[in-house]
């Protein structure tokens, strides 16, 4: 059978899709034939309708399976619609959306099947039924509408990762997105997460699976992780098979979770993988003993969740019960052992205040990290905290439909008051940071801040445009002179210390 995925990552960082490439190494296994429509317009494949349809005509798949999260809904959908008169084949559609909101993903009329959790057997059993014309109404985790009525399906339990082949590397134009994301090469280790983060998936996927199979949480499984020897091996697989390859970026949810495991990880890389690599890290699980060990296994940037600098904001509406003195303790053990830090932090959550926000910016100012990336909430479908910015009525459902990430806008509507300060720090946030820290630039930073703080609606739309362009003239003559401050670097989100600017 011939299996044609597409991913839709539009206006959003080139990502490597990690289910993509395991649902193809099943399949191929299975001797099945794969292809992958990659859509970002960084990898020279844009949202353009007509060569989709050339391209799905051209491959003429019997199965064509999209591969969506709730930001890209809309693009699927499009493109669901553009390329129906060109295949006969069924569209399956799988990924965190359609699990969280499958109901919405089948009332489209768009796909004939909806794929929730975790889909490499769910995915093979369907196209194998699918081949010999057999029955697919009761495959495990896939739903399906029959005669208006939806039939839905329990999810099996969780895949254990041994029994999984290698990633399918070849599905994508790898060696493109290893250029074109400067040598910066994504890796997992693990699935799985132990924290239960209101805005996040998680919980819930946890939750489906427990009442589905009827399986204890504590004896689900969902944690796991590949042998460090497989992970080794793939990292040396990549480095003899593609070039460029200059920093390896491990994208598990808790890399050091785990101090055994960790610590084997640590000692193999050290001792047969040349080039750098970067993790995150939860400050409750984080300390000297374990910087060291990643700093001598040549770890180069440790990635903190600290989302807010209000304890209150963490601990009620984001459920991370983590303390301020808990977050500078992580901070201040990595900088010990010259590890570089980056921290993400988010703002328009649900019963944010002012004072909450500026919160955030002083815990930013008072650890200083080597970078930081801010993002706006974004009600995710099937989370606890959607339910409670719904409950608030705070949530623009068409404007929310309209978003591809979560970077630029919020669909959250607080008041035009709040509203222009989210947008404000949306584009000018490592100005409010350098305020408020940096002694030797902060004079600069806080003109710069009164400045845009005492705009209207009106005025600041002039002027938002070019915070960009404003924020690299006034690093380079800060830079000249010796004086540290935070500037946008890489991309709009991201604020990076200037004595870090050339790692």
């Amino acid at each position: 059978m011939r299996v044609l995925f597409i991913y839709p990552n539009l206006n959003a960082q080139i990502g490597f899709n990690y289910g993509v490439a395991f649902l193809s190494a099943v399949l191929r296994r299975h001797g099945h034939i794969t292809r992958l429509l990659n859509v970002n317009e960084d990898l020279g494949y844009p949202l353009d309708l007509e060569r989709i349809a050339g391209d799905v005509k051209a491959f003429s798949p019997d199965l064509v399976g999209f591969s969506v999260v709730s930001n890209q809904f809309r693009c699927a959908l499009e493109i669901g619609r553009a390329i129906r008169d060109h295949t006969d084949a069924p569209f399956v559609c799988g990924g965190v959306h359609v699990t969280m909101a499958p109901h919405e993903v089948l009332e489209t009329g768009i796909f004939d099947y909806a794929c929730l959790g975790e889909g490499e057997e769910a995915l093979l059993e369907l196209a194998n039924a699918l081949e010999v014309h057999g029955d697919t109404t009761k495959i495990p985790n896939i739903w399906m509408k029959r005669d208006g009525m939806v039939i839905k399906n329990r999810v099996r339990p969780f895949t254990p990762l041994e029994s999984l082949p290698p990633k399918d590397y070849e599905i994508f134009d790898f060696q493109k997105m290893i250029d074109a994301k400067n040598g910066w090469v994504g890796a997992m280790v693990s699935r799985g997460c132990p924290f239960r983060c209101n805005y996040c998936f998680n919980h819930r996927l946890v939750d489906i699976y427990r009442k589905d199979t009827g399986i204890p949480r504590s004896r689900l499984g969902y944690l796991r992780r590949h042998s460090v020897k497989e992970v080794i091996g793939e990292l040396e697989y990549l480095l003899g098979q593609y070039t460029g390859i200059k920093v390896f970026i491990f994208d598990d949810d808790l890399f050091t979770l785990e101090r055994d495991y960790l610590q084997e990880f640590c000692q193999a890389y050290e001792r047969r993988i040349a080039v750098p690599f970067v993790c995150n890290a939860h400050v409750k699980v984080f300390d000297h003993a374990i910087a060291r060990s990643l700093k001598r296994a040549n770890c180069r940037i440790v990635k903190f969740g600290l989302e807010s600098g209000s304890e209150r904001i963490r601990r009620e509406v984001l459920n991370r019960p983590m303390t301020n003195h808990a977050i500078m303790n992580a901070f201040r053990a990595a900088h010990d052992h010259q590890l570089h830090t980056s921290a993400f932090v988010m703002i328009g959550l649900p019963d944010e205040t002012t004072e909450d926000v500026f919160a955030t910016i002083d815990l930013l100012a008072a650890i200083r990290p080597g970078r930081f990336r801010w993002s706006i909430f974004f009600p995710y479908p099937g989370t606890v905290a959607y339910e409670m910015a719904e409950e608030r009525d705070l949530i623009d459902f068409q404007k929310m439909r309209t978003l591809t990430n979560f970077t630029e806008e919020s669909c959250l509507d607080f008041g035009e008051a709040h509203n222009l300060l989210i947008d404000k720090l949306a584009r000018a946030f490592p100005w409010f940071v350098n305020a408020r820290s940096n002694p030797s630039s902060s004079t600069v930073y806080r003109g710069l801040v009164g400045e845009i703080e005492g705009m209207d609606r009106t005025g600041w739309e002039k002027v938002k445009g070019t915070i960009r362009s404003r924020d690299q003239e006034i690093s380079s003559s800060l830079a000249k002179a010796g004086k540290e401050h935070y500037a946008i670097r890489y991309n709009n989100f991201m604020g990076v210390r200037s004595d870090w600017f050339d790692l």
